[in-house]
């Protein structure tokens, strides 16, 4: 019987079903500045204005983490003026006292869909679709776009409306960076951004999670 039982937990955990990251209602399993930064609109996360510059990067982050995963959503950004961004950050931790987050980042706007940033770390592009590739998976601002993530472990892989833009394997577990040394973790909470220095709009809405068993 325990066998059997065994067998049948296993089954199910592979076959987990995706569920709502976001209930579409409430802030429920989320944390951040939701008094003056983060709002929800017709069931979307909301942030930004066409009539206020966002000062600073901001993130509404999970209070749970997550290791591997399959993610999907759908995303919009609207502006003009400044550096009009956002991203999904992924196996991301806070930085203790600062406003910044550190991980990966699926990051999103012009000549950034697409593409894996590597976010307060190494603080560089780690992967990026080709023109010819970005040409059939990006639609003009103002529309909604999908984002699929995956992560399974040290692979990630992301596609853009149906595209694959990235298919990136981490080799590093550790890496210095300003004479600090920092890990690559497996593991982290998922956020949402808002770039700072621009008059723009940017929302995520119909987030499901599917948590994969870990990779060994």
């Amino acid at each position: 019987m325990k066998t059997i039982l065994a067998c049948l937990l296993a089954v199910s955990v592979i076959h987990a079903e995706p569920k709502p990251l976001f209930d579409g209602k409430t802030f429920n399993g989320w944390e951040g500045d939701t008094g003056t930064v983060w709002r929800i609109e017709d069931g979307a996360l909301v942030a930004g204005s066409l009539e206020k510059k966002q000062e600073k990067n901001n993130f509404l982050a999970t209070t749970k983490e997550y290791g591997d995963f399959e993610l999907t959503l759908k995303w919009k950004l609207e502006g003009t003026e400044g550096f009009v961004n956002g991203g999904v950050q992924f196996r991301t931790e806070r930085i203790p006292n600062h406003h910044e987050v550190s991980g990966y980042q699926a990051d999103l706007g012009k000549g950034y869909d697409g593409a894996l940033y590597d976010e307060s770390r190494r603080k560089k592009m780690l992967a990026q679709p080709s023109p010819e590739v970005l040409a059939k998976a990006q639609k003009p601002l103002g529309e909604w776009n999908v984002y699929r993530i995956r992560a399974e472990g040290n692979r990630i892989q992301i596609w853009l409306n149906g595209v694959q833009t990235v298919d990136y394997t981490e080799t590093q577990g550790v890496v210095l960076e300003g004479g600090k040394s920092m890990v690559i973790k497996p593991t982290g909470i998922i956020a949402v951004q808002i770039h700072g220095g621009a008059t723009s709009i940017v929302r995520y809405k119909d987030l499901m999670i599917e948590e994969l068993p870990a990779k060994k």
